[in-house]
C-alpha cells in the first residue's frame, strides 16, 4: 500500500483502521494492549471473553468492508484505482499468557509469552478472501450460540479448517460473516 499510494493517504487508511478497531475492542469489553504496524492487539477477559472477541471481529469485518473501504474508495481515486484491495484479517486464540516487562532501562515494553498471542497474530495474517476472521477450535468451542449462529441455529457462521502451526495440525474456524454496528 505504501509503495503505491501517497504516504498521507496510507496514513489515513491506517488511522481509520486503528481508530475503528480500538473503539470496537473497547465497546465489547476488550483492552488495547499494543500496536505492531497495522496490527492492533486487543485482550478480552472474563466469562464471555471468547464470544466478545469473536463478535468484535465480526463487527470489525462490517466496519472495514461496509463503511471504511467504500468511503476511502469514494474519496480517493488512487485508492479506488489501486492494484490492491483494502482488506484485513483478525485472528483469535484463547489460553494462559504470561505478560512481562522486557527491554533495557528506559526502553522497555510488555512482552506476551504463550501460544494465544502468537497464534492469533499468525491467524490475522491469513488471507483467504472473503474470509477475514480466523479463530481456533478452543475459541469456537466456547462461543455462545448467538455468535456461532447469529440467531439462526440452521446457519453456522463458522467453517472448520485444518491449518499447520509450528509443524502441528490444528483445527481453526474461519468466517466471512459480519455483525452490524
Amino acid at each position: 500500500m505504501a509503495k503505491e499510494l501517497d504516504q498521507r493517504i496510507t496514513a489515513k487508511i491506517l488511522k481509520s483502521f486503528h481508530q475503528t478497531t480500538c473503539k470496537l475492542i473497547k465497546s465489547l469489553g476488550g483492552v488495547i494492549q499494543s500496536f505492531d504496524g497495522d496490527r492492533v492487539m486487543g485482550v478480552f477477559i472474563g466469562s464471555y471473553k471468547n464470544s466478545s472477541a469473536a463478535k468484535c471481529a465480526l463487527k470489525i469485518n462490517y466496519a472495514i468492508n461496509e463503511i471504511i473501504k467504500p468511503k476511502l474508495e469514494d474519496f480517493y481515486n488512487s485508492v479506488n484505482n489501486a492494484s490492491f484491495d483494502i482488506g484485513h484479517g483478525v485472528g483469535i486464540d484463547t489460553g494462559n499468557v504470561l505478560t512481562v516487562r522486557a527491554g533495557a532501562r528506559g526502553n522497555n515494553d510488555l512482552v506476551w509469552i504463550g501460544r494465544a498471542p502468537n497464534l492469533a497474530a499468525k491467524l490475522s495474517d491469513l488471507r483467504e478472501s472473503p474470509h477475514s476472521t480466523f479463530i481456533t477450535a478452543s475459541v469456537y468451542n466456547c462461543l455462545n450460540d448467538e455468535v456461532k449462529f447469529g440467531g439462526n441455529p440452521e446457519r453456522n457462521m463458522w467453517e472448520s479448517r485444518s491449518w499447520s502451526f509450528l509443524g502441528e495440525k490444528i483445527s481453526v474456524y474461519r468466517s466471512e460473516w459480519h455483525w452490524t454496528l
